[in-house]
């Protein structure tokens, strides 16, 4: 199956969806990433024509990695709209890669970016299969499948419809993580008023954070600070209940990292069929 992932940044698909595409490209599904924004906006020593270049690298990096398609637009960060242009922009897009799979932003987020790129992707849904709009790109039969991924944020509350053990992908969305040098130990640090260590090791192990292990209770994790391995973990205690269900009491107890996905309902219904093959794992 073909399966695009929409990202406003270029680090959105990666810390979101990371460990579900890489497990998707080891199944042997097409995975493509979509950063609907440049990065200009996404470093403070760094002015924007720089900062551009330095994440079109790093995401490089990644799409290397994980063996996927990486497309970047040219559209300012901070600057990205829900208006018609780029809607028509995103279905000529979409219908161009022709993907049985669209995973998005939820439209309530922090970032206006963030909500624009979701908004987006809910206003061409529908549009994909009317062969009048943007007739220039062939209209596509149906919608694809639209999954948002986990966020906490609470207006509506985020509803896990899917829930995923991505344990054997932590290392590699660690990895991932580690690409993205301005992003995670220049930028991010910025903005939270937080100090990197020197040195390589030591840097990425800030960058891990807590060690966790099958014996970290999930009231631990929860009370964790900041760290991407801390971050995924908490999906997991979030969802346990859910984890559980899937994979049963014995297994899904000890899943220690996870990502999760809200179905929305302007896409295509998913079907049993494509939850087997997509996400039995």
């Amino acid at each position: 199956m073909k399966i695009l992932m929409i990202g406003a940044h270029q680090d959105d698909n990666e810390f979101g969806r990371g460990g579900l595409a890489s497990k998707l490209v080891k199944l042997g599904h097409t995975v493509q990433f979509l950063s609907m924004c440049n990065g200009c906006g996404g470093h403070h020593i760094m002015g924007p024509e720089e900062t551009t270049r330095t994440r079109a690298k790093e995401s490089a990096a990644v799409a290397e990695l994980l063996g996927i398609t990486y497309d970047v637009w040219d559209i300012d960060d901070c600057n990205l709209v829900a208006d018609l242009p780029t809607r028509k922009r995103l279905i000529r897009y979409i219908r161009h890669f022709n993907p049985d799979l669209v995973i998005a932003h939820r439209p309530n987020d922090y970032h206006a970016d963030h909500r624009a790129s979701g908004q987006l992707v809910q206003d061409a849904s529908y549009l994909l299969t009317v062969p009048n709009e943007c007739p220039d790109a062939p209209a596509m039969r149906y919608m694809p499948v639209i999954l948002y991924n986990e966020d906490r944020f609470t207006n509506p509350p985020f509803r896990p419809d899917i829930v995923v053990d991505i344990g054997s992908e932590i290392d590699l969305k660690l990895k991932i993580a580690s690409l993205n040098v301005s992003q995670v130990y220049e930028w991010l640090p910025y903005t939270y008023g937080e100090e990197v260590p020197e040195g390589e090791e030591a840097r990425f192990a800030w960058l891990k954070g807590m060690e966790i292990t099958e014996d970290t209770t999930d009231a631990e994790v929860m009370a964790a600070p900041r760290g991407y391995a801390v971050r995924y973990a908490k999906v997991a205690a979030r969802f346990r209940k859910e984890l559980i269900e899937k994979y049963g009491e014995e297994r899904g107890a000890k899943v220690r990292f996870a990502e999760a996905y809200e179905i929305c309902e302007y896409g295509e219904p998913m079907s049993k069929e494509m939850l087997e093959a997509l996400f039995s794992f």
